[in-house]
């Protein structure tokens, strides 16, 4: 869940009635029993744009032989074997509090196999997910100490939903190809191909952090737990003194503030960033639980596992089209505004 590098994930990002706090009025899953999502799919946490490349890259045959030998490249192995040797893998005999909440959310998104669980020494809060074949989910020490109970299952989850979407196909992708542009620096057509790849690679990993964070939010049935580890991603573990409605008021002034300079700014901010910007995300997150698919999959309404072969790729891609003009018409930015009154006066 982190906001800098491309494989780790150190991070997940609220006048009137503010959506902070009509989350901080829902009940928490600790209060009530949770909803168990019995056969849900992947799909049901999928942002449209990460969900429509997971389900064209399932249709395409042979991929997955193609990446687990990229995976072989990256020593995959030798990273299980790295933490296996270095860290503390959970069970329950070590770390139960964390093992117990692991399985809680496990048992949440109905996974049955649930990834190897390891704790490392760092002091920063966040983790990881890595691996193709076998996914391991690393969680930082830090994490333990920062987070309450339903946050640090909003940050397994998080992780878990990395793991069951399969997101380790185009990380792996994306760290090889990361790789090879420096190899091939000395050759400008190359590095401009494949920083047009990497650049769209980038654009899937942020979205698929926001996937990662709606599996976080569905597991652990808290909506301010979720807003509440995005503002400890942004400004550390003590939250004694914010604010979280303006924390997430942040969202609004950093898109929609300044003008075309600024647009700029962010564009060339964002195109080597592996995680969106904390408050942003946290603001995505509360978008898609008021809009209802949140409450209606808690009500049972959600995508199954056993209708997953007969999701249509034309009509995923269609969802992640949708999603982008959506976001266009929606953007508050200066230079979305001046793209839309140049097409409307055309």
């Amino acid at each position: 869940m982190s906001d800098e590098h491309p494989t780790a994930d150190d991070g997940t990002e609220p006048a009137d009635t503010t959506p902070a706090e009509d989350a901080a009025v829902e009940p928490r899953a600790g209060e009530r029993e949770a909803t168990f999502l019995r056969g849900i799919s992947t799909r049901a946490w999928e942002h449209p744009a990460d969900r429509g490349a997971l389900v064209a890259l399932r249709e395409l045959r042979g991929f997955d032989v193609v990446m687990r030998k990229l995976s072989g490249i990256l020593s995959e192995r030798a990273i299980r074997l790295s933490f296996l040797g270095s860290a503390i893998r959970v069970d329950r005999h070590q770390y139960k509090r964390v093992h117990d909440a692991y399985l809680s959310v496990g048992a949440v998104l109905d996974a049955s196999d649930l990834p190897e669980l390891y704790i490392t020494r760092n002091p920063d809060l966040g983790g990881m997910c890595v691996g193709i074949d076998k996914p391991i989910i690393v969680i930082n020490s830090g994490s333990l100490e920062l987070l309450d109970e339903a946050e640090l299952r909003f940050l397994l989850a998080h992780e878990l939903g990395h793991a069951l979407s399969g997101h380790g196909l185009y990380r792996t992708m994306l760290m090889v190809l990361l790789r090879l542009t420096t190899s091939v620096a000395w050759i400008p057509v190359g590095v401009i191909g494949l920083r047009v790849i990497t650049a769209a690679l980038y654009e899937w990993s942020r979205k698929s952090e926001l996937s990662a964070d709606r599996a976080g939010a569905l597991a652990v049935q808290d909506p301010a737990a979720a807003v509440r580890v995005m503002a400890k991603l942004a400004g550390g573990g003590d939250l004694t003194d914010v604010d979280t409605a303006a924390f997430l008021e942040q969202a609004k002034e950093f898109e929609s503030g300044g003008d075309l300079r600024d647009s700029l700014l962010k564009l060339m901010l964002l195109e080597q960033r592996s995680h969106d910007f904390a408050v942003a995300r946290a603001a995505a997150l509360k978008t898609w639980i008021d809009e209802g698919e949140y409450r209606d999959y808690l009500a049972g309404n959600y995508p199954r596992r056993e209708d997953d072969a007969d999701a249509s790729i034309s009509a995923e891609a269609k969802a992640a089209a949708k999603s982008y003009k959506d976001l266009f018409e929606a953007s508050g930015d200066p230079l979305a505004k001046l793209v839309r009154k140049f097409r409307d006066g055309l």
